[in-house]
């Protein structure tokens, strides 16, 4: 339950629509990152996963706590609940919009409707509930993809015997990339199996949203078989999504659409109406299982990290729905033409991601640090993810680059200005 709650939490509903769409228009290159999301997760349970089984903490930004003080646990805290306030009302937003094409609601009511009944379950029965819905929607959301897929092979015609063979000749489920411009190109493969390894080493090592998932395992053991099991169901969810976009484009004869919503496009459009309902509930459950672990991780880690109790019931509650106020409010103000408001918010998590997991990596360093050294060390990771950007580098590259610029700086500052507090 815990690694499909993992899966369900990471697929947001842009991955439910997008994913498809890129199989439409080219081809699999995007298993290249996949490839790398299994790698990051075994470096997740080999050097992260055990630091926090071993300290009996509720909050992973406890073990940063006790190893650099409460300003460094109250900073990473604050960088993670920044990250998801924005990442996750951004991702919110898109949601209500696809919703709103699907259904014909107004975009507040998408909102209201779709924020509202996660924020019931969810503070009615805790992480346990948000683990076993998280399953169920996970099961529901891949369903989708399959009863599309069954739809097309239905079709007598549509789809003719040799059609694996010509998707090869067309190139269209073509997976590596190979050139010279890896630094600047997210898709060749060194720069998406590299940029994949580190994201998910990041996104499920230091991104408390994630690990609080395997926090609820029994032990160490099934919490590493947990979170290596999402990468490969990651990967094999990945092809599935795109083995249906492929198909829609042969079915379809490879006609223009817009972009990201060639996937909308086919179950409006081509599905029968129980079966576009069905979809519907898929695109919710991919919204939901990520809203719903947001709504719950943010409740804890400020609970945790910044008032440093466990809370009663009722108090845990109410910073929930407030959380939820908050993810609502995001996604009510902003809207599709907002364009700069959402690249930024989904774009955040390759600014911190970067930051939070050195942090980590550092804490198992036996030297000591100065907290004013850590301080700097995060705001120069944040500072070469926007340099790096701004000189047209490839995103895959930000969060290696982040973690190399962190812990540089940290070292150069702690000899330069700190060293009568080296241990």
């Amino acid at each position: 339950m815990v690694m499909f709650s993992i899966v369900a939490t990471e697929t947001s509903v842009l991955t439910f629509v997008s994913i498809p769409g890129l199989a439409y228009r080219g081809d699999w290159f995007f298993l290249q990152l996949a490839l790398g999301f299994i790698i990051g997760r075994i470096l997740v349970t080999i050097f992260l996963l055990p630091s926090y089984f071993g300290k009996g903490i509720v909050s992973i930004y406890e073990v940063l706590g006790e190893r650099f003080g409460t300003g460094i646990q109250k900073l990473s805290s604050g960088v993670f609940l920044i990250t998801r306030i924005l990442a996750d009302g951004i991702r919110f937003l898109a949601t209500a919009v696809i919703v709103q094409v699907l259904t014909g609601w107004s975009l507040p009511a998408a909102v209201l409707v779709i924020g509202i009944v996660t924020l019931v379950y969810t503070v009615s029965g805790g992480i346990r509930t948000v683990v076993w819905v998280d399953s169920f929607q996970f099961i529901l959301y891949l369903s989708g993809a399959l009863i599309v897929i069954l739809h097309i092979f239905s079709q007598p015609g549509v789809i003719p015997s040799g059609f694996v063979a010509d998707l090869m000749h067309e190139g269209k489920i073509s997976i590596f990339r190979f050139g010279r411009d890896i630094f600047t190109n997210p898709w060749l493969f060194y720069s998406a199996f590299i940029g994949g390894i580190f994201l998910s080493f990041a996104s499920h090592g230091a991104d408390y949203m994630m690990v609080q998932r395997t926090l609820t395992c029994t032990d160490l053991r099934s919490a590493k078989k947990a979170m290596i099991g999402s990468g490969f169901f990651v990967f094999l969810q990945f092809t599935l999504f795109l083995f249906a976009g492929s198909l829609i484009y042969m079915s379809l004869g490879g006609i223009e659409l817009e972009k990201d919503r060639e996937f909308a496009h086919y179950i409006i459009n081509e599905l029968p109406i129980g079966l576009r309902g069905l979809l519907l509930a898929g695109v919710l459950s991919a919204a939901m299982s990520t809203l719903s672990s947001s709504i719950n991780s943010l409740a804890s880690s400020t609970l945790r990290d910044w008032f440093k109790k466990d809370a009663d019931l009722k108090t845990a509650q109410k910073t929930s729905a407030v959380w939820a106020a908050v993810l609502i409010g995001i996604a009510m103000i902003f809207d599709e033409s907002d364009k700069a408001i959402v690249e930024m918010g989904l774009q955040i998590s390759s600014y911190t991601y970067g930051g939070l997991l050195s942090l980590f990596i550092i804490s198992k360093l036996k030297r000591q640090f100065n907290s004013i050294s850590i301080m700097i060390g995060l705001l120069s990771s944040f500072l070469a993810v926007y340099v790096a950007q701004q000189n047209g580098i490839a995103w895959t590259w930000f969060i290696l680059l982040s973690v190399v610029v962190n812990i540089a700086v940290v070292f150069t500052s702690q000899s330069v200005f700190f060293r009568r507090h080296d241990a």
